[in-house]
């Protein structure tokens, strides 16, 4: 009896010590399979997404320009001497044909005294062979004197009246030389620079020893130059309308034309001159002044705007990681305009596509990734402003 209670109480506790194990291995397995199924989870990367944005018909080209008078000249001396007096300053508005100055000029005033001296010689040489001239074809019809004889009488009348004709032209010349003591404004415009003053040597013409006396300026319309880069150039047409503003002022708007374009690239900076017109009738906008030019540039082709955040630079080309199924699927692209913050791409993507934000540099095509959320829209291109390369 005590022999088969003692086999019974050996059994219980081989059973319970059997169901211990059991249920310790058990909950070890099922931490194993948790702890197995957190390390899978945290393997899987944890991602943003965007989705790409239509890009706007047309863009804001945002470009440094400088102001220039319309027209601007330098006013040099057409006569030698001496600066009598001048009647204009810098800031002083001329209207055209304006006296600016005026220059005694006494070598050129006695030159012209002795072309009319010459002139005057040569006119009563040329009398006097006419006379004679006439008087010998009279002998001659009378068989008084002989023909060559006459013929050297008349031929000597025409080479004194030559002689007259060449001091006539002199004396003409000098004149009009004369009428150079006073410097008249070519046009309307403001005076900007007046290099003279009373009594300075002035010589004539633009070269060697002349200096300009002033500078005048037309304000009341400007050409503003501005270079754009070569992916617009296409696009820049004349007759576009720009608004132009300076950086002092930004909330003064004025309004312009793009007037004309060079049609050509500087080899160098890869950027076509261009010529915007402006009004400035208050001359509120300074020739020489550094503005800021706003065009609107059309386009032929239309892409989709992504964050410049997504690009991957890798060996193949450049990539964006986009998910599907719940993988990375690496996916070249063709980038068109560049805004800076933001890119416009014409091929290799749909707008449907989520598109991983900043993506690692290990990724891989294939690789699962887990979508966090998905970033707002991609902002489409119209207020973005292209960044000129």
């Amino acid at each position: 009896m005590k022999g088969s209670r003692g086999f019974w109480l050996l059994l219980l506790g081989a059973l319970a010590l059997g169901l211990a194990i059991y249920a310790g291995l058990h909950e070890r397995r099922g931490a194993d399979a948790a702890l197995q199924r957190a390390t899978q989870e945290a393997a899987v990367p944890t991602v943003a997404v965007v989705h790409p944005s239509a890009s706007s018909p047309s863009d804001e080209l945002v470009l440094p320009g400088s102001a220039r008078a319309y027209t601007d000249a330098p006013i040099y001396a057409r006569a030698s001497g001496y600066l009598k007096k001048w009647y204009v300053d810098i800031g002083t508005r001329v209207t055209q044909g304006q006296l600016l100055a005026e220059i005694e000029t006494p070598e050129l005033d006695q030159q012209l005294r002795q072309a009319r001296a010459e002139l005057e010689t040569a006119r009563a040489n040329m009398t006097m062979a006419q006379t004679t001239a006439e008087r010998w074809q009279t002998l001659l019809r009378r068989d008084a004197v002989s023909r060559q004889e006459t013929d050297e009488k008349i031929s000597d009348y025409n080479a004194k009246r030559t002689i007259v004709e060449s001091n006539l032209a002199n004396v003409k010349r000098l004149e009009d030389l004369q009428s150079f003591q006073k410097i008249i404004a070519p046009f309307d415009g403001i005076i900007t620079a007046r290099n003279t003053d009373v009594g300075a040597l002035i010589d004539a013409g633009a070269g060697g020893q002349a200096r300009e006396l002033f500078r005048l300026s037309a304000t009341k319309k400007l050409r503003v130059f501005v270079s754009v880069p070569q992916a617009y150039a296409q696009a820049a047409r004349p007759g576009t309308p720009t608004t132009i503003t300076l950086e002092e002022n930004p909330s003064k708007v004025y309004r312009g034309t793009l007037a004309r374009t060079s049609t050509a690239l500087d080899p160098n900076a890869r950027t076509m001159l261009s010529e915007v017109e402006m009004d400035n009738p208050n001359g509120e906008v300074l020739p020489g002044a550094y503005v800021v030019v706003r065009l609107q540039v059309g386009r032929e082709t239309r892409g989709l705007t992504i964050p410049a955040n997504t690009l991957l630079f890798r060996a193949e080309g450049l990539q964006v990681a986009v998910v599907r199924d719940g993988r990375a699927v690496l996916v070249p692209v063709t980038l068109g305009r560049d805004y800076g913050r933001s890119v416009e791409v014409v091929a290799g993507l749909q707008p449907t596509d989520a598109v991983i934000l900043d993506p690692a540099d290990s990724l891989v095509s294939g690789a699962p990734v887990r979508v966090r959320q998905t970033a707002p829209t991609t902002p489409p291109a119209p207020g973005a402003k292209p960044v000129a390369r």
